[in-house]
């Protein structure tokens, strides 16, 4: 299993996603099941947030997590930017802790950026740290331009992560927002790394390259899918699965290595951008 550092803290490359998961009554049962799968095949990282079903989500994490110990687990959870105020931001933070039933997060994220000044947002994260609530904080859906406002921040460079939409059919970031997190060492957060189920372009799951590299190494198209997002480190990505068999070919998909000809293949039939795009989000 491939590996990435957040912070100080060396994880397994794949994690586990939590959105949408907790929409559907009938389906929570298997979700809980899944995440459980999951862990007990060596993923430690849980990505939830307070938007995921306003709570939901958080709610089925608080239920899967019961009976394991709380180092064996990596939880990172995000604020909605309404909520990322000094007046509010500590209060949506406890009521997410209530509901995963944690005492802290490993990571807290900002979901995205809003209308609350970043320097207020990023003072009250750092309050947060020092109170012990979080252990640690990030971003997500940041561009260049929003690390380069941040970084410019005094307490700015302790963010630990960015996470933003990165999969085979949306590669913008490729272009200058990941050659500027490498340079700094920043990681990124892989969200929809399966393209949502192969429905943004609806061609994955059925092209022929990603058929054959499936054949060759014995897998499905979508860990195919999944471990091309891991090919060059420094990536954590976060899949969602919503049943034990899918959580356990997710992670195994952190195991699987392209040769030099395959990467080549892959990078001529799904180009990197030539140019800036903005920012993909979902």
């Amino acid at each position: 299993m491939q590996t990435v550092k957040i912070g100080t803290t060396i994880l397994p490359a794949v994690g586990i996603g939590t959105w949408h998961i907790g929409d559907d009554p009938v389906k929570r049962p298997a979700e809980v099941q899944a995440i459980r799968s999951a862990i007990d095949y060596d993923a430690r990282v849980i990505d939830t947030a307070e938007m995921y079903g306003m709570g939901r989500a958080e709610e089925v994490v608080k239920e899967a997590i019961e009976g394991y110990t709380r180092d064996q687990l990596y939880i990172i959870d995000k604020v909605l930017p309404k909520n990322a105020s000094h007046h509010l931001l500590e209060r949506s933070l406890d009521q997410s802790l209530r509901r995963v039933g944690t005492d802290y997060f490993d990571l807290y994220l900002l979901h995205w950026r809003g209308t609350i000044p970043l320097a207020e947002t990023v003072t009250e994260l750092e309050r947060m740290v020092a109170k012990g609530k979080i252990r640690s904080w990030g971003v997500s859906n940041f561009d260049v331009a929003d690390l380069e406002e941040l970084w410019r921040l005094p307490a700015g460079q302790h963010c630990v992560a960015n996470e933003d939409l990165y999969n085979l059919d949306e590669r913008g970031i490729e272009f200058d927002l990941l050659p500027l997190m490498k340079k700094h060492a920043l990681p990124l957060i892989a969200y929809s790394p399966l393209a949502q189920a192969d429905t943004i372009s609806g061609r994955l799951s059925s092209d022929p390259l990603l058929q054959e590299l499936a054949t060759n190494h014995q897998v499905s198209v979508y860990q195919v899918m999944l471990a091309w997002t891991l090919r060059h480190g420094g990536v954590l990505t976060i899949p969602k699965a919503g049943n034990p068999t899918h959580a356990i070919a997710n992670i195994e998909a952190g195991d699987i290595s392209f040769t030099p000809d395959e990467l080549d293949a892959l990078a001529k039939s799904f180009p990197k951008p030539t140019s800036k795009q903005p920012l993909a989000t979902i």
